[in-house]
């Protein structure tokens, strides 16, 4: 073996350490860069060259080379900041990102993101982060013979990852689909309003559309109002009015009357005859009132409603004849509905007509039984089961004494909130909602854990708008660096493998934190002190076959 074979082992040292010196420089470079992995480089022998001995063939090394540099992808620690859109990833996931203009697409740990100006969510390069676009969730109100959207405030992902853009920075209005109110009757509190024609309904007959009071505040017990919002998200009163019956000979039990109501001159309904002809409520004596009805207490707890609405003009009759108004339509959720038309949209006047938006009303009791009786109402009956209640008010009556039966829903179910009648020294109101909105503006942007970016409006909605598309690869070492912080796929590393956050394999999502690099200072300059010894260990080599090369030389002297 000669004496230049071990220089050129000496060299195959000193270019592994170089690189290795090289890989560690890069990883100190990199300290304080935010999301990056270190890499640790890994040495091997070079194939080793057989020499024949007294014993036999033995082997002779003839030095190292570079067998491999891999990424360390452990948890880099967290920084908070105060900007909302920097992210960091606590699992084994990356942030997908696009260059715009390639359609290139790359993964990143760094999550310093911002929005540029033109809505883009978007890393130091321009590159868009990728995101699933979110869709509110509906669900349908059933009435007779047609379905409408409820407000919810489910959201769920649609379609395949796309750049996240806030290019809408308004948030729309959502009409009222759902009103609850619950109160406290006081049954202390004599009847205002008392007819013996129509006993359960004497207040309504007080009522007067056309007149600038349409009711007095002398012919009502207690009233509750709120506002509700309609299509294009302007508010409207909507206002309940109660007043208990006079009866004789009840048996315990109280009834009151009540009234939905709107301002006169905001109902939108228009009507139709048995002859075609179709009837504007506004102006009218009828107008405003949205469903009328009855509410049947035994001490104090209520047992039974009734609900009706009034669903054509009933010609000669008139709006405010107790035959023209019928039983109400239901939601699915067993409520009675109410249409009030504001906008003034045409075939939206009743809950069964197309375009209509109806309001379920909610007192805290609703029908279970939604079978329907063959003319697009739903049966109604006695809740002590004798017999089905009339199809109009008008069939309620005017029996006030001896009451043995209770008009109402034919299947009741009471909910753990409800309207009540207890001695409490007044009536109040003890629970108000609904569930419509007038147009907002994008007042904020946050990220939850689920990578779900939320925008708060001005109008207090709050609307989950993307959900972050994570990353994840069968082999995270086979992907390509390309600098900037990205990575890029390759044959190595195997196919994107794209999820939700919070997903298996894919981690948690932290706002208004960034990951750091994961490079520790201590270890590379154990690493570098070791490589330098090498490196000089391999000089020492070198050196020494020269000397002796030098020797050998100095023979033929």
């Amino acid at each position: 073996m000669s004496l230049s074979a071990s220089l050129y082992q000496g060299i195959t040292g000193l270019q592994a350490h170089s690189e290795k010196i090289s890989v560690i420089g890069n990883n100190l470079a990199n300290v304080s860069t935010v999301g990056f992995k270190g890499a640790s480089m890994y040495f091997e022998d070079v194939m080793s060259q057989d020499v024949y001995t007294s014993a036999g063939v033995a082997q002779v090394g003839r030095g190292v080379r570079v067998a491999a540099i891999y990424s360390d992808f452990a948890q880099g620690s967290f920084e908070s900041t105060t900007e909302s859109t920097d992210l960091a990833i606590g699992g084994s996931g990356f942030f997908t990102v696009k260059a715009q203009n390639s359609g290139n697409q790359y993964y990143t740990r760094a999550g310093n993101f911002r929005f540029d100006s033109d809505g883009y969510l978007c890393d130091p390069h321009g590159y868009v982060v990728q995101g699933w676009a979110m869709v509110k969730a509906s669900t349908a109100a059933a009435t007779g013979a047609t379905t409408s959207t409820a407000n919810t405030n489910t959201f769920s992902i649609t379609g395949s990852p796309t750049d996240i853009r806030i290019n809408n920075f308004q948030s729309p209005p959502e009409a009222t689909s759902n009103v609850s109110i619950i109160t406290n009757l006081d049954p202390n509190t004599t009847s205002k309003s008392n007819s013996t024609l129509n006993p359960y309904f004497a207040m309504f007959n007080n009522w007067d559309g056309s007149n600038t009071t349409p009711l007095a505040s002398t012919a009502y017990g207690y009233s509750s109002t709120l506002k509700v919002y309609d299509a294009v998200g302007a508010a409207h009163n909507l206002t309940v009015y109660y007043d208990q019956v006079t009866l004789s000979n009840a048996g315990g039990n109280t009834v009151w009357e009540y009234m939905v109501t709107c301002n006169p001159n905001e109902d939108g309904r228009t009507l139709s005859g048995a002859n075609g002809s179709l009837t504007a409520l506004a102006g009218t004596s009828g107008a405003g009132v949205l469903m009328i009805g009855t509410m049947t207490f035994r001490a104090g707890a209520l047992i039974s409603e009734s609900a009706y609405t009034l669903k054509s003009n009933g010609g000669a009759l008139g709006m405010k004849n107790l035959n023209t108004w019928q039983l109400a339509d239901f939601s699915t959720g067993g409520y009675p509905l109410i249409t009030p038309n504001f906008i003034q949209a045409s075939n939206a006047s009743i809950a069964t007509a197309t375009e209509a938006t109806p309001i379920a009303m909610n007192f805290g009791i609703r029908n279970t039984d939604l079978t329907s009786n063959g003319s697009g109402s739903y049966t109604v009956g006695w809740s002590q089961s004798k017999g089905p209640l009339g199809g109009t008010a008008a069939a309620v009556g005017a029996k006030i004494s001896n009451v043995g039966w209770l008009p109402g829903f034919k299947s009741p179910v009471i909910d753990a909130m409800t309207t009540q009648a207890y001695d409490t020294g007044g009536s109040s109101t003890l629970f108000q909602s609904q569930d419509g909105y007038t147009a907002g503006f994008l007042q904020s942007i946050s990220v939850s854990r689920e990578g779900i970016l939320t925008g708060t409006y001005s109008n207090g909605q709050v609307l989950d708008l993307y959900s972050l598309t994570l990353t994840s690869f069968t082999n995270q070492w086979g992907l390509r660096r390309e600098g900037g912080n990205l990575f890029s796929e390759t044959r190595e590393s195997g196919p994107a493998l794209t999820g939700q956050a919070n997903s298996p394999g894919k981690g948690t999502i932290a706002s208004s934190t960034l990951e750091q690099s994961n490079v520790d200072m201590g270890a590379q300059f154990v690493s570098l002190i070791t490589a330098q010894r090498g490196f000089q260990a391999n000089t020492k080599v070198i050196t020494t076959a020269d000397s002796m090369l030098g020797e050998i030389i100095a023979m033929k002297r």
